[in-house]
């Protein structure tokens, strides 16, 4: 049993990081360069356990091994998005881009291959966990903080999405996507700049693939037909862009 960390920023425990790998050293080590940088930590060995820990601790982000006893990473990412938009990292020893696109299709919001610096995880971690928070005084936060395009609001305080009156559930990453296509009004962004948009600080290694699989999954998410789009548009051969704000309906 580990002592917890008390934030004194606010009257309760903060959400936990939950950190999943059947390697008890790699869980360790995660956990100690976590815990270094304040963060309160909860760990699990396998797929069952890391589901019932979801399930209680309700925790800020997951770091999840994609080989798992039990349950495999995919699979829990796929169960997770089916009612939460929880950030999660995937780790994995196959680090195809295959296994890349896998991954963030299912709904991951970032993929670090095996082996790996707990130093970059713990930066990953802090990033992904800013893109979903939009810390104060951050450009985000600087802009605009509801955004609408037709049937689409996107409230950054929030961290809401709502079409036509429906609630989407958006990871930090599907997030952070439309509201880059939202404030750029119409044009069309590449997907270079679509990447940039999500990852910050060009961390994140860019495929044409990996970014139509993003693209699909918020599709998905949106409600949006890619044969016949209202929200995300395909201008082929150089990127998407948000559809014009008549071209939805607003109501259900």
């Amino acid at each position: 049993m580990h002592a917890l960390a008390y934030d004194p920023r606010v009257d309760r425990m903060p959400a936990p990081i939950l950190v999943v790998d059947d390697d008890a050293k790699i869980v360790r080590l995660v956990r100690t360069y976590l815990e270094r940088e304040g963060f309160r930590v909860v760990e699990a060995l396998d797929g069952r356990s890391a589901l019932a820990a979801i399930a209680l601790e309700s925790p800020a982000l997951v770091v999840l091994d994609v080989m798992l006893p039990e349950v495999d990473g995919i699979s829990i990412v796929r169960a997770v998005r089916r009612t939460s938009g929880t950030p999660i990292i995937l780790l994995s020893a196959r680090g195809t881009t295959a296994d890349r696109i896998a991954g963030l299709t299912a709904g991951a919001d970032d993929y670090l291959p095996k082996p790996f610096s707990p130093a970059e995880l713990v930066v990953r971690v802090q990033r992904v966990l800013g893109r979903s928070t939009g810390p104060a005084g951050s450009t985000a936060a600087a802009a605009g903080r509801v955004l609408e395009r037709g049937a689409i609001i996107l409230d950054r305080d929030r961290h809401e999405v709502t079409v036509a009156g429906r609630d989407a559930r958006l990871t930090a990453l599907e997030f952070r996507l439309l509201a880059a296509l939202i404030e750029a009004d119409g044009r069309v962004l590449s997907r270079d700049q679509l990447m940039d948009a999500v990852y910050p600080g060009g961390e994140a290694e860019v495929l044409d693939r990996t970014v139509d699989a993003l693209v699909k999954r918020l599709r998905e998410k949106l409600g949006d037909d890619a044969v016949q789009p209202r929200y995300v548009l395909t201008v082929r051969g150089v990127g998407y862009r948000a559809a014009p704000a008549d071209r939805a309906p607003r109501t259900a």
